[in-house]
């Protein structure tokens, strides 16, 4: 069985990029097709792979600004020949499902959510851009051509695969196709609980606005209880200006770090609606609870007075109403360790190796 990999962009080290970690070390030989590689913002971090990129990667700064070709990105998707296998498979939350194979060869679709800012998001994704008005005033023409095409496109795969039920539900509403869960992968055995707590609670990530850690900085900064963030992005500046004291940044962190990071804290905030959410996994597997927003992927992954618990309203004030009555005591660190190992990476390889394999018996029974 021959596989090909399909994935939107290498340029940046995610939840969709460890899926691709995962399903290359699944299949080992199989070659990667994406849109760019950008070197320098990923430090390097894709060289093992087999990369083959799209001819966008050779236009005037395509690897470090892939914006600016938008309306390329189907087209670049199309041009990939991947005559000659079996499999393709397509890891995507954009475009990377369009790309077209042969009627011998199977595509099998693992989405990490529909095309945010096509679908969901596109209204504040317009109204969020930072670009001049004349710009702004056509990217909308522009989004209706691509929401077709990402629609026609979101038909072409034989076989989708959810990343989570919440992400089910929208392939459904989206693309009018049903859909497998398979969770993604979490490196759990990186984590672990520690002897003793401190002080702090803990958020993180990509500081990004949809992430929502503005509601956390103010909320804590209200409150006046200490709290640590990791990550860096386009709104730390922003977040930095409106921080109390209480509050420290601590920009990238190594994956050591992290972990004691997470097993020290008293809980870990998630204040955003993900589609499955990696972070709040994390937290689970080094056994503290989450404090997080009740929509999204957390719904799937963290249990009410269990691993932890929800506010309802996405604004400071239920967080900071939650934050001062709740107490990290009373939560089992090995219960909550043990709701995180249902997320593992090689729980994940032998779903997804399981899933191909009996996916593509049955289509080559079909092609007889």
């Amino acid at each position: 069985m021959k596989i090909a990999l399909v994935h939107d962009h290498l340029n940046q080290l995610g939840g969709a990029e460890k899926v691709l970690f995962a399903l290359n070390d699944i299949y080992k030989e199989a070659p990667v097709f994406t849109l760019i590689h950008d070197k320098e913002r990923s430090n390097g971090i894709f060289e093992r792979l087999p990369i083959q990129t799209s001819f966008i990667q050779k236009m005037p700064f395509g690897a470090t600004h892939l914006r600016w070709y938008l309306s390329l990105m189907p087209t670049a998707f199309e041009s990939f020949d991947l005559g000659g296998f079996d499999v393709v498979l397509s890891s995507t939350s954009a475009f990377s499902k369009g790309v077209i194979v042969g009627p011998n060869t199977l595509h099998i679709c693992y989405c990490h959510t529909p095309t945010r800012y096509l679908w969901q998001d596109t209204h504040e994704y317009v109204r969020d851009l930072k670009q001049n008005f004349l710009i702004k005033k056509f990217l909308p023409l522009l989004l209706t051509r691509l929401r077709q095409w990402d629609f026609e496109a979101g038909q072409r795969p034989d076989v989708m695969i959810a990343n989570s039920r919440n992400v089910q539900n929208r392939i459904k509403k989206y693309y009018q196709r049903d859909s497998t869960v398979i969770y993604p992968p979490v490196e759990i055995e990186n984590f672990g609980i520690a002897d003793d707590l401190s002080d702090y609670y803990l958020a993180g990530g990509r500081l990004v606005s949809y992430k929502r850690f503005d509601l956390v900085v103010k909320a804590f900064t209200k409150t006046g209880i200490k709290l640590k963030i990791f990550g860096t992005g386009p709104e730390e500046d922003k977040l930095r200006k409106t921080a109390g004291e209480n509050v420290e940044f601590l920009g990238h962190v190594s994956q050591e770090k992290k972990a004691e990071l997470y097993s020290k804290c008293l809980a870990f905030i998630h204040p955003q609606e993900e589609d499955f959410g990696i972070t709040p996994v994390e937290a689970m597997a080094s056994g503290r609870p989450v404090i997080a927003y009740n929509r999204g992927g957390a719904l799937e992954t963290v249990v009410e007075g269990v691993s932890g618990t929800f506010f309802d309203e996405q604004i400071w004030e239920a967080l900071a109403d939650l934050i001062i009555r709740f107490d990290p005591y009373i939560y089992n660190p090995l219960e909550i360790r043990k709701r995180a190992e249902r997320f593992g990476v090689e729980r994940f390889k032998q779903e997804m190796q399981e899933f191909v394999a009996l996916r593509w018996n049955e289509f080559a029974r079909c092609e007889l």
